[in-house]
């Protein structure tokens, strides 16, 4: 049996079709389809639909045609085909990637970042700039836009803070 997927205009073709019509009358069948190849229905459903906003696009001159139908499912099986191509590209270049394993956080960084969170956000983006990225007094003033001063009073409330953490804690642990 041919199929006849007609490319054109018949000169025989009937009255024109309202695309709201053609579209009740062939998305849920072509949506099964979709599915029944593609084994996801969301994704079927998605590709269903940007077929037929490509067909309404040019519905002038495909609601024309001899069976606008096969347009549509042309279109639609296309695009599904393209998407499981991508997928099979993706999964083979995720099978070429070597899985890295990365130890999580030592007990004193877990601690550390724990205590940072106990401070005002002054104080503590202070802290950091200044033990962990290593910036100056100045730098840290003029990366936040405040006096020298501000930002040693910060560091050293920070400081006190933190220490006052650390003690409570140790001495928790004791008793």
């Amino acid at each position: 049996m041919t199929v006849r997927q007609s490319t054109g205009p018949s000169p025989t073709a009937g009255p024109a079709v309202d695309f709201t019509d053609f579209y009740q009358a062939h998305f849920h069948r072509l949506a099964v389809q979709l599915y029944a190849y593609l084994g996801d229905h969301a994704e079927a459903q998605d590709l269903t639909q940007e077929a037929f906003c490509r067909v309404l696009e040019r519905w002038d001159r495909i609601s024309a045609y001899d069976d606008p139908s096969a347009w549509v499912r042309r279109v639609a099986w296309n695009l599904a085909t393209s998407r499981l191509r991508r997928v099979r590209t993706a999964v083979r270049h995720l099978a070429r990637q070597r899985e890295e394993h990365t130890p999580g956080p030592e007990p004193d960084r877990v601690a550390l970042s724990r205590a940072l969170a106990t401070l005002p956000t002054n104080q503590r983006r202070a802290v950091v700039l200044h033990y962990l990225a290593h910036l100056s007094v100045a730098e840290i003033a003029a990366q936040v836009d405040a006096p020298e001063g501000t930002v040693r009073s910060w560091l050293s409330r920070g400081r006190t803070a933190l220490a006052t953490y650390f003690t409570e804690r140790r001495e928790g642990h004791r008793a």
